[in-house]
């Protein structure tokens, strides 16, 4: 399927990864090239029998690219690619699902924390040069984490760490997966998702570490919004488009939520006349969740195990999803 090595060519399409460093420290003696824009990407697509890419990809490459045989994402989530249409041109994909495990829930907890200890606000006083006296009003104080609930949707490798590091901060931790059976990952009890209208409630903390399917599409609408307790709070580290954005912006606005902590947004870059920008309670992290300085070095490892498996012709990759 694939060329030997040494007639391989790999096209690492990225605007910002530095797999052009880091990949030659590996010393495969495989040749690549890298590109950092769609134009270049389009303009050399026809050199590559492999590329290293997850939102500069383009379902109408797929024609143009008379050699691609293989895709490893560089995103776990892989939406954008239309599956069909690559089987279709006999081109297999491999997720880089877990590569950001680490990252995204450690950034998933930071989010939380950041709510809870009012960060924001420090860090806006600090620029202000404002030492903020003692507060009587308990509603507008730091808070603690142990004994609320935080009910994570979407327990797979992203939200079973989370549910284990929230666990060390005493908190309960409710799971929802697609299936139950497949384990609780840490949190104390687990359902599938036809049970979170029963669960909205239940928690102090919603966060979604779940895939974008047709499922999960707009997932978290006004109902699910108006289901969960007074004063719950959000916490998006999954796909902008899981959330009714419309809905939550009036949720902030009444105060039904006390806040929500935004990694993703329905259209990224976020629209400066977007008002989660300027809404007090929201707080928003440029999709930066899965970064991290170790990130080419794990998805590296994750596209020289596939080629592996691809050279020794076996019939499943690794996060294999054509």
């Amino acid at each position: 399927m694939l060329p030997p090595k040494d007639r391989l060519t790999v096209c690492f399409a990225h605007v910002a990864y530095r797999f052009g460093e880091r990949f030659p420290l590996r010393k495969t003696g495989i040749r690549f090239y890298e590109v950092r824009t769609r134009e270049e990407m389009e303009a050399r697509i026809g050199e590559a029998d492999v590329v290293v890419v997850s939102g500069m990809w383009r379902n109408d490459l797929a024609p143009k690219a008379k050699k691609l045989r293989f895709i490893q994402s560089i995103s776990a989530g892989v939406d954008q690619y239309d599956k069909q249409e690559l089987a279709a041109h006999n081109i297999r994909l491999a997720s880089a699902q877990g590569a950001n495990a680490n990252a995204v829930s450690e950034h998933g907890m930071a989010l939380i924390l950041a709510i809870a200890r009012r960060i924001p606000e420090a860090v806006h006083n600090q620029e202000k040069r404002f030492w903020r006296g003692m507060i009587g009003d308990l509603t507008r104080r730091e808070d603690e984490l142990g004994g609320k609930t935080l009910l994570v949707v979407g327990i797979g490798r992203i939200g079973g760490r989370l549910a284990r590091l929230a666990r060390a901060f005493d908190m309960r931790v409710i799971g929802v997966r697609r299936d139950p059976s497949a384990g609780a990952q840490g949190a104390d009890e687990i359902h599938g998702f036809d049970a979170l209208p029963t669960l909205w409630g239940k928690a102090d903390i919603v966060a979604l570490t779940c895939p974008l399917t047709p499922e999960t599409t707009g997932l978290v609408n006004a109902h699910a919004l108006s289901a969960m307790k007074p004063g719950a709070q959000l916490v998006n580290l999954a796909r902008g488009k899981v959330v009714d954005e419309t809905a939550l912006i009036e949720a902030m606005r009444t105060g039904h939520l006390s806040a929500a902590a935004l990694d993703v947004t329905v259209e990224e870059p976020l629209p400066a006349e977007s008002p989660l920008w300027t809404l007090p309670n929201v707080l928003i992290t440029p999709h930066t969740g899965g970064e991290t300085r170790r990130y080419e070095d794990a998805v590296i490892d994750l596209l020289l195990e596939n080629l592996d498996r691809l050279w020794r012709g076996e019939a499943t990759l690794r996060n294999q999803v054509v």
